[in-house]
């Protein structure tokens, strides 16, 4: 499949702001199965590239003169493959064991480690595909989205006793119910073809580690539509939660209220 992308995000001041930084990850992963095609970053200031920890494709904006609107757009062109039943074949530097360790949102509490002991087996041993996929549907069941339900501060233990979220929400709340079990797990900013779910087309998900009869891997959920990650679905950035992995996150010196509106386009093409 190919799929054309655009994501705009403009920020709006009250005041004029003297400097703001913003941390990017707006260019897809190199991974077997997506390949970029065409793309293209506009931005203000200036953005040195690099690739940070976990091999993601990063921009650091930086804007030393006064302003009060920034506007950050990336478009292209990226060519994706099906997945069978979900598997990553890329090959990892990193052990996914650096996976399993909770952050600020991630962090299980009682409520989600018992949920969690409901779906996934004790820690230690091994969890399959089939293990990994009831989670994400006790979670879809038990979560609804709901747009402006929490904000990007929330934790998963706030969104499970709130019972509703959005995409990022789910990923966090399945991420600890992982950690809770000690199970490798991941989160995936990026984008998908919204079809007729009426979803937001950028989006979040998480990649579990399994232990199936043939394969020992990574495998991509999509906990917000309960399905395993297809060829709609482009990638942005992993990592160990939002916070590590938003596709723009940043801050800014200067007085006045920000707003901020993201538009993204995701077009299936021939």
């Amino acid at each position: 499949m190919h799929l054309s992308i655009r994501h705009e995000t403009l920020y709006r001041y009250t005041q004029p702001q003297a400097y703001s930084i913003e941390q990017l990850h707006l260019v897809p992963r190199t991974e077997p199965q997506q390949q970029v095609l065409s793309w293209k970053i506009a931005m203000p200031g200036n953005g040195a590239p690099y690739v940070d920890a976990y091999g993601n494709h990063s921009h650091m904006m930086t804007l030393n003169e006064p302003h009060d609107t920034v506007r950050i757009v990336v478009e292209g062109l990226v060519a994706t493959t099906p997945l069978r039943n979900g598997r990553l074949e890329a090959v990892d530097s990193l052990s996914p064991l650096i996976f399993t360790v909770p952050t600020r949102l991630t962090q299980p509490s009682p409520l989600l480690a018992d949920f969690a002991a409901r779906c996934l087996p004790p820690a230690g041993m091994r969890v399959d595909t089939a293990a990994a996929m009831d989670l994400a549907a006790h979670i879809f069941g038990a979560v609804e989205y709901r747009s402006g339900a929490t904000d990007v501060f929330s934790t998963a233990g706030e969104a499970i006793v709130l019972g509703a979220g959005v995409c990022q929400d789910h990923a966090h709340i399945y991420l600890a119910c992982c950690h809770a079990r000690g199970v490798p797990a991941r989160y995936v900013s990026g984008y998908i073809d919204p079809e007729s779910t009426g979803h937001a087309a950028s989006h979040a998900w998480v990649d579990v580690w399994v232990e199936d009869g043939d394969h020992a891997g990574w495998v991509s959920i999509d906990v917000t539509h309960n399905r395993l990650m297809t060829d709609a679905y482009c990638r942005l950035a992993i990592g160990r939660d939002y916070e590590s992995a938003a596709p723009v996150r940043g801050m800014r010196r200067g007085g006045g209220e920000e707003t901020m509106r993201v538009e993204a386009t995701i077009v299936p093409v021939q």
